[in-house]
């Protein structure tokens, strides 16, 4: 095949163990040339260099087909070198590479009918050891942008925080104070037969207050939070990198950590505690109102051994679960919508994965901090 016009893809074999690209590797330049890759020589020679100094331009189809020549040349040839392509196209290609190999994958593995289970749990694992390293990574450059930020205060952006303060934390007042509410209903109702046949009804104040101000209070709230804005965190960070408006922001020099992650992270770790503190009066009011119309215990009572009883450090203990919820929360929103890849089937996926990793994070924290208190003894 021999270029004919450099307003369209061309492949041209110099040598056994040569081959020179031209033209447009663009969707109107690559033309029926994806069709004509089947027709194409194999080379007979151990290794092939691909000259690619010639392609004026290159866009996602035309790498696409780019990446497909390779493939087959490595099917036939030991090695594959591609030079002389200009740094501009260097990410495109790694991009369509990447998406290629993926493909594959997928191909091999659902060819596989009846595959081990050993074979299952390696590649399993292998996917969660890469993402956890990838996670890892990420909060390494979270870490390094907070330390810019805290070594250039001029650099924080004060109304991304008070608009992530507002959606995250205002915003989710009503659907967290009522779940809340009726959180300390159930638990006044289940714990009200059985202290009745003791005739412990004033119990009832205790099994309300320990259990919403150290444990189901923050848990709950993280959980609501988790669900209503981590998934919004993923969802739009996912948005903006299906629309490349994250490379957008890196090429006119806007680090997108400091836009969008760093804003999302300090507004949560404010706003959690605070719904926390919401969710807190709301359970014990619900709890209160269940007692006296299943227990007889009127509010004053309820009120004087609430505060006779329930200390000052089961409140706290719930209060500094908080911070660390936000954090994972905030975290796990925004990596899982940076790892959006492809279209909009993708930003539902990864923004499924950031819900089901946050809560499933947020309860193995929970039950960290039960074991640290406990060897405290808090």
């Amino acid at each position: 095949m021999k270029p004919s016009s450099t307003d369209h893809a061309a492949i041209e074999q110099l040598s056994p163990q040569a081959i020179a690209l031209s033209g447009l590797w663009t969707a109107r330049g690559i033309g029926s040339l994806e069709s004509k890759l089947d027709a194409f020589p194999a080379p007979s020679q151990s290794s092939v260099v691909v000259d690619g100094a010639r392609i004026h331009a290159l866009d996602t189809a035309g790498a696409w087909v780019l990446q497909k020549l390779l493939e087959r040349l490595r099917k036939a040839a030991r090695s594959v070198e591609l030079r002389n392509v200009r740094p501009e196209f260097s990410k495109i290609l790694d991009t369509a590479g990447q998406r290629l190999e993926d493909k594959a994958k997928d191909t091999i593995w659902s060819s596989k009918v009846s595959s081990s289970f050993l074979e299952g749990l390696g590649i399993t694992s292998q996917t969660a050891w890469k993402q956890s390293l990838a996670l890892l990574s990420f909060i390494g450059e979270t870490a390094v942008a907070a330390g810019g930020w805290i070594a250039h205060p001029e650099r924080i952006r004060g109304r991304p925080v008070l608009s992530n303060i507002r959606s995250a934390g205002f915003d989710a007042l009503p659907i967290v104070g009522l779940l809340s509410f009726l959180l300390g209903i159930v638990i006044a109702y289940q714990g009200a037969d059985q202290l009745k046949q003791y005739g412990a009804n004033i119990f009832v104040v205790d099994l309300v207050g320990l259990s919403m101000l150290r444990e189901f209070a923050p848990l709950i709230t993280a959980i609501i939070i988790a669900g209503r804005s981590g998934s919004a965190y993923a969802a739009q960070i996912g948005a903006m990198a299906v629309t490349e408006e994250i490379d957008a922001m890196r090429t006119i020099g806007i680090a997108p950590l400091d836009v969008l992650v760093l804003p999302k992270i300090v507004a949560l770790v404010v706003a959690l505690p605070l719904l926390t503190v919401f969710s807190d009066l709301l359970g014990v009011l619900g709890g209160m109102v269940m007692a006296r119309a299943q227990l007889g215990v009127g509010f004053g009572e309820f009120i004087d051994r609430f505060g006779r009883n329930i200390s000052l450090t089961s409140y706290l203990v719930g209060i500094g679960k908080a911070p660390v919820f936000a954090a994972i929360i905030a975290v796990i929103g925004c990596f899982q919508g940076f790892r959006t890849k492809g279209g909009a089937d993708s930003v539902g996926r990864q923004t499924t994965r950031s819900v089901v990793q946050s809560i499933f994070l947020v309860i193995v924290a929970d039950a960290m901090f039960s074991i640290a208190f406990s060897a405290l003894d808090l």
